[in-house]
């Protein structure tokens, strides 16, 4: 049993759920700590989707500069209640938040953001692009599909990978905070400044 106890620390530490939930899913995945933080990673998203219709209206605002101060972010993050804005875990995040603002530079916060006109545009450059390699007519649409994909996952704050843990994007760290934290939490708006940048 002794085991069991160190495992549970041990997937409690990694993913911060709580000790009744850690056991659960280490019963849930044979004690194999990977399958389990998977388990943890799908109920979180579940409890996030059942708080996502709440109101955020509390939150914080976050500033960071870049050392040499070339790069500036300025990012608002909402929350449900003054108590969670105020919480260190909710700062931590909306700190990571402005720093992977800085390191990736996204341009909107999440797909639906994205103006038609561009979408148009992106679509008419990658259909182009596929005629010009060639492939045949029949796999344009996958290939522009596929180009667009990409293109929402460099733009769109939500879709990136999280650069502290790649293999996590933006929007399953926002719905794993929701389930921690218990409350809905909405990544507003952000503004990014490059120096000599418009």
């Amino acid at each position: 049993m002794a085991g069991q106890s160190t495992l549970v620390k041990e997937l409690r530490e990694k993913t911060g759920a709580g000790i009744l939930d850690c056991q659960k899913a280490l019963q849930e995945s044979a004690n194999d700590i990977d399958k389990a933080i998977d388990y943890l990673r799908q109920k979180g998203l579940a409890a996030a989707q059942k708080k996502a219709g709440r109101e955020t209206n509390e939150g914080t605002i976050s500033a960071y500069i870049h050392s040499g101060n070339r790069i500036g972010v300025l990012v608002e993050v909402n929350c449900e209640t003054d108590f969670v804005a105020r919480n260190e875990e909710f700062q931590t995040f909306v700190k990571d938040l402005a720093l992977q603002i800085a390191a990736s530079n996204p341009s909107f916060v999440k797909r639906e953001d994205v103006p038609s006109e561009l979408i148009e545009k992106e679509k008419k450059i990658y259909l182009a692009q596929a005629k010009e390699m060639g492939k045949p007519e029949t796999a344009w649409p996958k290939i522009v599909e596929g180009k667009l994909e990409k293109f929402y996952q460099e733009s769109c704050l939500l879709e990136q990978a999280f650069i502290k843990d790649p293999g996590v994007s933006i929007k399953d760290l926002v719905a794993q905070k929701i389930a921690k934290i218990g409350e809905n939490i909405s990544i507003r708006r952000f503004t990014r400044y490059q120096l000599g940048q418009a």
